[in-house]
């Protein structure tokens, strides 16, 4: 099982989409009206998923025949590092991604921007942007309309040199301007409008030969289509009535932040947001994210992005399906696809008040043929309603659909797709497999305190971070001299810095480490120190943990030390900032390149019977192999304290498991009803956000593997494992009253003849090797923790004659096939299984 083999097989059935364009499967004609996106003449509805190339690596491909669609951004900072010097190979292979999703039979939403934000470093601006003298970001400066539109215009040529727009027989059917720019517009007054407007028509200028948009946009001037980005886009009402209703962000989950609990986002309460978006007439939602990656490198944004962009997705970080948010998903998309002859005829519904937060929309093709959605969005009382005659039971904070305005296809509420019985999949011994590093040969390099001469420059005052390093590294020496006399030799030393963090050493000695967070990063140190009479060394290392990448001028928010004050016993205060203070850009083994694989045989590596640990400023070097098997593989780095790793060359990205989040506001259950946010669901309180960080398989070989770690604050290397994934623990919960499986539909009254079903599946390369519980009747419990009930009937045979060997089963539960062990009760099927190589 690799990374490639489940992520597409995971996008070929999310998508299940018939064939939009001709048999070769080429557009010629793509436009809108204000029911749908029109593609050859046809309306379609359309569901879609964010995945960032440079977040994957290109050999996880999206390779298959059926269609969906897949919304990417554009990193101008990748693609163009130095003005006017272009890069597009490796994971910045703009092209060759598009290409492959137009393999896939998918459709591309390309978001060029050229602003990201996307939680990337400086929102995907290049640094070198800044640098241009008179310029100023996202308004109506003349310089940076120049660079933006030159960048713009460089990518639309690519594609169409490519052919890669719907009009040439590519996958493009859309393209995004700017991003989010409403949020911010107000600050910039008049200014903002006239950019806004220069926007607009510059992208229409450029001719792509399909649609434009601008999410959050309400100004968006006629062609351009705004659209809506949020966890609920079903209120949202374009600004014209000749434009459809699309939702280009739809938050699966939320990022994740250093020092903060990782969020998750129940999908009931995400199937409840996408189907009260086309119960309210919408016609293309887009999963943000579908497949979050990883921000390898120095990509993540700031400030203290994590490296992890797992996001809660449906499929994770590692290209595996979560479950059950994959299948339930799979199941709505298939439901709202058998409605999509209704959907497309008009864009305001027949809409029907059931009682106090009850409601039907209803979608006619003719007065006896329709469509609906039954919605209940109470957060707290489940209620039964009757619709056309017939009665139907909707709990809290749920939308039941019925193609043929009888039928309940699909309740968001009711997950019948299997589950994952851990979220956690490297944690079981029975499915993953690891190699601990405790016995590796172990070499280290340990960076002197304070400046180089050789790389050192002074100035008189303090330097604002990102001006001085142009993000070249993540650190800034400031050192400074000072001299007291007997009285002075105990104080406290005073350090403020706009952020991010800061390690401070009083001749050469640590005295302290400080830090801000994701919402503040600034921060303050206040240390008692001890000097020495005469002269003393004050070295700060100031760290960058990603550049800001969101807000109101984000490009000229600052990074650093800017004060730093001495008082003595005596409360006099010495004031250093405006002393003159010695820099250097970056750490000397960075300038020594102990990164690469060039310098694994060094001798600046030192190499002994005593492995030196919890030493800050520090660098580990070791040889490793890696666990058999085709998946990728995880470094659990749970011992360290915070660093960058690096495996044969390549940066697997920031690491920072000291950072621990605070002890409450986590619940491992979470109540989907009701309206959701980014902290009402939340894991791994007082925990590390992240300690397991990817390394793709592709990026390792047979035999010896070279793992690099620069260490800032002090860690244990000797307890690093490496991990990998060797199977899954499945788990299925189907009760007699959950609807049919969604693609046993049949327009007519057979359906609701049709049963539930248990169905089981692995991951490509994986089958079902053991069942290890399954009853019917009326078990108790939850995945990982079931037991029988009073009535049971054991299920074990009949599940291992169907299901073992197999990659997918399922299972009618009907009281012909199952037998009936306590007639006149409601009864469930509940299974767990293991899926192995």
């Amino acid at each position: 099982m690799g990374d490639k083999n489940s992520l597409v097989l995971a996008l070929l059935l999310a998508f299940t989409f018939g064939c939009y364009c001709s048999e070769k499967g080429y557009c010629s004609n793509v436009t809108y009206d204000p029911t749908a996106i029109v593609i050859d003449g046809s309306r379609r509805v359309l569901q879609s998923g964010s995945i960032h190339y440079p977040r994957t690596t290109p050999e996880v491909a999206i390779k298959g025949r059926r269609t969906g669609l897949i919304e990417t951004y554009v990193f101008w900072n990748y693609h163009e590092p130095v003005r006017g010097q272009y890069y597009f190979e490796g994971r910045f292979d703009l092209v060759r991604f598009i290409k492959t999703v137009k393999e896939a039979g998918l459709f591309v939403h390309l978001r060029i921007g050229p602003y990201a934000c996307a939680e990337w470093n400086y929102g995907g601006f290049p640094m070198w942007l800044h640098f241009i003298p008179g310029i100023q970001f996202r308004t109506t400066n003349n310089i940076f309309k120049e660079e933006m539109k030159r960048f713009l215009s460089k990518i639309v040529n690519l594609m169409k040199e490519e052919n890669l727009f719907a009009s040439q027989g590519g996958p493009i059917i859309l393209a995004q301007v700017e991003n989010e720019y409403g949020y911010v517009e107000g600050a910039y007054g008049i200014a903002g409008k006239l950019y806004a407007k220069w926007v607009a028509e510059t992208a229409v200028g450029l001719n792509t030969t399909v649609p434009w948009v601008m999410c959050q946009q309400e100004d968006a001037q006629d062609p351009i289509i705004n659209t809506c980005n949020g966890f609920y886009c079903d209120q949202f009402v374009p600004n014209s009535d000749s434009k459809p209703k699309l939702w280009t962000e739809n938050y699966s989950g939320w990022f994740i932040s250093f020092g903060y609990p990782v969020p998750y986002r129940p999908v009931e309460d995400l199937a409840f947001a996408v189907a009260r978006f086309f119960e309210y007439g919408g016609t293309f939602q887009n999963y943000y994210m579908y497949f979050g990656g990883t921000n390898f490198g120095r990509t993540a944004g700031g400030p203290l992005i994590a490296t992890s962009y797992d996001y809660d997705a449906p499929i994770d970080e590692y290209g595996y399906i979560r479950q059950p948010k994959w299948g339930h998903l799979r199941d709505l998309h298939k439901a709202i696809k058998l409605c999509e002859d209704y959907l497309v005829r008009s864009s305001k519904p027949t809409h029907q008040q059931l009682g106090i937060n009850l409601e039907v929309h209803i979608y006619y093709k003719s007065t006896t043929d329709c469509a609906a959605f039954l919605a209940n969005y109470d957060s707290n009382s489940d209620a039964n309603v009757t619709f056309n005659g017939n009665s139907y039971f909707l709990p809290a904070w749920s939308v039941s659909i019925l193609p043929d305005c009888k039928n309940v296809i699909f309740n968001t509420a009711k997950i019948v797709t299997q589950r994952d019985i851990s979220d956690a999949p490297f944690a079981s011994n029975t499915t993953s497999s690891g190699i601990l590093l405790a016995k590796s040969v172990w070499s280290w390099y340990e960076e002197e305190v304070g400046p180089s001469r050789n790389n050192s420059f002074e100035a008189k005052g303090l330097l604002e971070q990102i001006n001085t390093t142009k993000d070249t590294s993540d650190f800034l020496w400031y050192s400074t001299s000072i001299n007291v006399n007997a009285s002075q030799e105990n104080g406290v030393l005073s350090i403020e810095s706009l952020g991010h963090a800061a390690l401070v050493f009083v001749n050469k000695d640590l005295v302290g480490f400080g830090f801000g967070n994701h919402d503040d990063e600034s921060f303050s140190i206040t240390k008692k120190i001890s000097l020495n009479e005469g002269n003393n060394t004050v070295d700060i290392l100031s760290m960058i943990v990603g550049v800001q990448n969101f807000g109101p001028w984000f490009d000229v928010q600052g990074a650093g030390i800017y004060d730093v004050a001495l008082m003595d016993i005596g409360n006099n205060v010495m004031l250093l900032s405006g002393e003159t203070w010695t820099y250097q850009v970056g750490l000397e083994g960075e300038y020594l390149g102990l990164d690469n694989l060039t310098q694994k045989n060094s001798a600046r590596w030192t190499q002994g019977t005593y492995l030196p640990v919890n030493k800050s400023l520090i660098w580990y070097k070791t040889a490793f192999l890696v666990p058999e098997g085709k998946g990728p593989l995880a470094l659990n780095l749970t011992s360290m304290g915070k660093g960058e790793a690096w495996v044969n060359g390549q940066s697997i990205g920031r690491y920072w498991p000291a950072y621990l989040s605070p002890s409450k506001g986590c619940n491992d259950t979470c109540n989907y009803r009701g309206t959701y946010n980014a902290f009402k669901c939340q894991r791994k309180c007082g925990q590390p956000a992240q300690t397991l960080y990817h390394i793709p398989r592709t990026w390792v070989h047979p035999g010896q593997n070279l793992l690099v770690l620069h260490e800032e604050l002090g860690g244990d290397p000797s307890k690093i494992s490496v991990l990998t994934r060797t199977g899954q623990e499945i788990c299925s919960i189907v009760s007699e009253d959950d609807p049919p499986p969604a693609d046993s539909w049949k327009p007519n009254m057979e359906y609701m003849f049709q049963s539930p079903e248990v169905q089981l599946s692995c991951e490509q390369g994986w089958h079902i090797t053991s069942i290890n519980f399954a009853s019917f009747g009326t078990p108790q419990g939850s995945c990982g923790s079931l037991k029988t009930g009073d009535c049971h009937s054991d299920m074990l045979p009949l599940l291992q004659k169907a299901c073992l060997g197999q990659r997918l089963c399922s299972i009618p539960i009907t009281t012909p096939n199952l037998g009936d062990p306590c007639p006149g009760v409601r009864k469930s099927f509940m299974v767990e299984a293991l899926c192995s190589s």
